[in-house]
């Protein structure tokens, strides 16, 4: 998880400093925008990430439950956002993607409610 999380980091940094210096003549300002969003979303829950990872008390089953939440919630989210944003400079329709953004959002959620499950019914020992 940490590993993942880690590199996931570095990849988020990556793609706002793309975000940031290079789209800004590409795409309108609400595609930036939008495409913001999905680097913000996915370093929030890296972040987390790496909080869980490091949380001993957090039962590993919550662990790695959230883990798959979270990552596929970035896939999701983020990547189909930052697809949609880019979809003026892309050569492929994207616009099948639009359902895909809410799913993510919805494993985001998932993932905290798991989390939230697994430190409820946590028994110590």
């Amino acid at each position: 998880m940490m590993v993942t999380a880690s590199i996931l980091a570095a990849v988020t940094i990556a793609i706002g400093a793309f975000g940031a210096h290079g789209l800004k003549q590409l795409v309108s300002s609400e595609s930036l925008t939008t495409f913001e969003t999905g680097v913000r979303y996915q370093m929030y829950h890296v972040l987390a990430l790496l909080v869980i990872g490091l949380g001993g008390m957090i039962p590993q089953a919550a662990k790695k439950w959230v883990f798959r939440f979270f990552v596929f919630g970035i896939l999701f989210f983020s990547g189909s956002i930052y697809l949609l944003a880019l979809q003026e400079q892309l050569p492929f329709s994207v616009s099948f993607l639009g359902p895909i953004t809410p799913i993510g959002g919805l494993l985001f959620i998932l993932g905290w409610l798991r989390l939230g499950y697994g430190l409820l019914t946590f028994k110590r020992g």
